[in-house]
């Protein structure tokens, strides 16, 4: 189901303090500084290098840090000291979005010393990024077998089996997680997507609650819980159950596309058919990139009525789902240099 995937898409990343050593939370949501802290202190960089790259990160000027710390590291780059640079480098590099450099100058550091745990991660979730899925398994599955009391590499597997379609495994990791961490909201709701991905829609209806539930006890509540719930009372014709939970979400993230997206299926489903356009207009206005409230908007004006308008969205929605290229600087194995 496009909306279900869409919907795990936006499951939650690592945090930026997570990268380069701030605490993060497993249950639910992730802990978000405004002003996050480095530890410098085992960079070994002289005092002068080392205020100019707090300064640098306090500014988040990711292109100057990087310089920085890639330039000290190319003083010495098989050293030990070169290998804590590069580590370092990584998060930051992470930071940029600039994910294929941050593998490498991980990679780089691992050839001098293994990373650290955090390190480890970051680089699975930069594999990730990448679309290299197959890369980022096996650094999940040693963290896992190292850490068997941490919730978070299997999730993370999880999320990895639910990609490639292995719902049954995604359901036994995630069984485990809830185990080790009954209140992380988002095993709940990937649950519940397991579940409805195998039509077995009244335990993708209780996963989802329990997700709901949690999510309201959060500082910062997530929209996707209750989305995901409203797509698979949709499916059950709940939908006024459905169309309570969308308004929700709305209240959590006003601007979420997909929530617009997800009101205008459920008020389209209960007839009601200008709040549904109106809906969809809003989804595709807060994101011109998203198709599928064109497609929607294009069954609808055709139902209307409304011909012209229905030639507009659907040829829309055609332009949006033509492929984008990929990435040339990605090959077939994971870069090493």
């Amino acid at each position: 189901m496009n909306s279900l995937a869409i919907a795990t898409m936006m499951l939650l990343w690592p945090s930026p303090q997570l990268l380069l050593g701030e605490p993060q939370t497993l249950a639910g949501q992730q802990e978000d500084s405004p002003t996050p802290r480095y530890d410098l202190s085992r960079l070994e960089l002289p005092p002068g290098r080392r205020t100019e790259l707090k300064i640098a990160l306090e500014k988040k000027d990711y292109k100057r840090a990087e310089m920085i710390l890639v330039e000290e590291a190319e003083q010495d780059p098989k050293s030990f000291r070169a290998a804590n640079l590069l580590e370092f480098a990584g998060g930051v590099f992470f930071l940029d979005g600039e994910y294929l450099n941050s593998v490498i100058v991980w990679k780089k550091a691992e050839a001098i010393a293994p990373l650290d745990e955090r390190a480890s991660f970051t680089l699975a979730m930069a594999y990730i990024r990448l679309n290299r899925q197959q890369w980022a398994r096996p650094e999940l599955e040693k963290l896992a077998a190292a850490q068997p009391g941490n919730s978070l590499y299997p999730y993370w597997l999880a999320r990895l089996d639910y990609d490639s379609q292995k719902y049954l495994d995604a359901i036994g990791r995630l069984q485990k997680v809830i185990a080790l961490e009954p209140k992380m909201t988002r095993a709940y709701d990937l649950q519940g997507l397991c579940y409805d991905y195998l039509g077995r829609l009244d335990e993708a209806i209780a996963s989802f609650s329990r997700a709901v539930e949690l999510n309201r006890m959060q500082p910062a509540p997530s929209p996707w819980p209750n989305l995901d719930m409203a797509i698979s009372q949709m499916e059950l014709n709940q939908l006024a159950e459905a169309e309570k939970n969308v308004r929700e979400a709305m209240n959590y993230d006003s601007r979420l596309p997909q929530s617009r997206y997800q009101l205008g299926r459920v008020l389209e489903r209960q007839g009601k058919n200008q709040e549904a356009v109106q809906a969809l207009k809003n989804a595709a206005a807060l994101d011109p990139t998203y198709p599928e409230p064109h497609y929607l908007l294009g069954r609808m004006y055709q139902r209307l009525g409304q011909p012209e308008l229905a030639k507009t969205e659907i040829e829309r929605f055609q332009q949006l789902q033509k492929p984008r290229p990929t990435s040339p600087a990605l090959g077939s194995s994971p870069p090493l240099n």
